[in-house]
């Protein structure tokens, strides 16, 4: 028989890690909910045109998308993000505005699996339909610091930008076009190859060939609108107001080709790898009516789950939870009595498991001690009898006898005190 292993760029997500996702997206919840957003899940996948409208010059779109025909002949892709589906919802079933909504699950692209990058991905995330006020933008960006700060992170670093209105970002891409095609030689491979596609993304570029030219490059700052220069010095003021540090990154352009106006992006500084970003966003204005709705403002980010972990990790910080098992019956009768003392704390919602097999009292002991418990209940052919069980704590040993109808309020008085 064929021996199988997960594809590259996916892994089995056990414990103690699983619990911790389950936290980390949970801790997200409770921040967001409490602004007002409410929960939706996307389909992971959708008409491949829904995700060709997050730019026809990203790599997403152009490499990394994962689509196919299904066996309806339709042609679909799974989802590279969820800002596209968030707004295809938005234009199917048209809600009230403001529109606040928050997400968690996977996506995926097809990439070069590396440290905190996957081919399947998770992120949490939020979107803000109907709102086009600088101080949303900076109520938005807060709710972000807020929950890095609930995570007990403390290196992470704002940086803000504007992308301008559409017509500033097509006259800033003709601006970095015509620098760097003036020198183009002195540009990357890699570079010049992208700069064909997208100009505004050999910004990114972290080669070192790169560094001198893009330092010297026009700045998007020099080639807003009024109205969005405004807006972007209003941005800055609520965030300043509500007391959240930042830097502004001229050079900070973010993948994907629907942001306009406000761009941020979160850098983790306990990392030391080359992608040290754990999550960003920004405004997309337009894509609403990109996928046939009507023009509506929209902001929003992703927050990456792996690397904010990684970020977690290297600040000793939002440890995974400890087990749900706080209490093990040890059953020296053959386990007939197990069962029904299971189901009796765990009705009283005090996590409780067991041994099978009729295994030895030793043995069970030693599964206890594995499982974390921090009670074990012992039930013998005396205790059976009497109607009784022995409590003893897992660490330091002592136990007392107490009768089987206290059980339960023994176990919560040994565990809370």
């Amino acid at each position: 028989m064929p021996s199988f292993a997960t594809s590259p760029g996916t892994r089995d997500i056990l414990a103690p890690e699983a619990p911790r996702w389950r936290q980390f997206q949970q801790t997200f919840a409770d921040v967001v909910e409490l602004a007002g957003f409410a929960h939706i899940i996307p389909p992971m996948f959708e008409d491949l045109g829904v995700f060709l409208r997050v730019g026809e010059t990203t790599e997403i779109v152009t490499k990394e998308m994962y689509d196919f025909e299904d066996k309806g002949g339709r042609r679909v892709a799974l989802r590279p993000e969820q800002t596209a589906s968030v707004c295809r919802a938005f234009v199917e079933h048209r809600p009230v505005t403001p529109w606040k909504v928050w997400y968690a699950g996977p996506n995926f692209r097809y990439e070069k699996p590396q440290q905190g990058r996957y081919r399947q991905f998770d992120q949490v995330g939020i979107e803000v339909l109907g709102v086009d006020d600088p101080q949303l933008d900076a109520e938005v960006i807060g709710l972000a610091v807020e929950f890095y700060r609930r995570l007990g992170l403390r290196g992470v670093q704002l940086s803000v930008n504007s992308l301008g209105d559409s017509g500033d970002r097509d006259r800033y891409a003709v601006a970095l076009r015509t620098h760097f095609s003036a020198n183009i030689d002195a540009l990357s491979a890699e570079s010049r190859a992208t700069l064909e596609r997208n100009p505004l993304r050999v910004l990114d570029s972290k080669r070192s060939e790169d560094a001198a030219l893009i330092a010297a490059a026009p700045k998007m700052a020099d080639h807003l609108s009024d109205q969005a220069a405004a807006h972007f010095v209003d941005v800055q003021s609520s965030l300043l107001s509500a007391g959240v540090g930042f830097v502004v990154d001229d050079r900070l352009v973010r993948g994907l080709d629907y942001y306009r106006r406000t761009t941020f992006e979160f850098v983790s500084t306990a990392l030391s790898a080359a992608h040290v970003a754990i999550g960003g966003g920004g405004r997309y204005d337009g894509l609403v009516a990109e996928l046939g709705g009507p023009d509506t403002p929209g902001i929003g980010f992703a927050l990456g789950l792996d690397r904010t972990l990684l970020a977690c990790d290297a600040e000793g910080v939002f440890a995974p939870p400890p087990g749900r098992v706080d209490v093990f019956v040890v059953d020296a009768t053959g386990g007939t009595h197990a069962g029904a003392v299971c189901a009796e704390l765990r009705a009283a919602g005090i996590g409780t498991d067991r041994a099978y097999d009729a295994r030895s009292m030793k043995a069970q002991m030693k599964s206890a001690d594995r499982a974390g418990a921090r009670l074990a209940i012992i039930i013998g052919e005396d205790e059976a009898t009497a109607k009784t069980a022995i409590i003893r704590t897992m660490e330091g040993g002592s136990q007392h006898v107490v009768q089987r109808d206290a059980l339960i309020a023994q176990v919560r008085q040994a565990l809370h005190g």
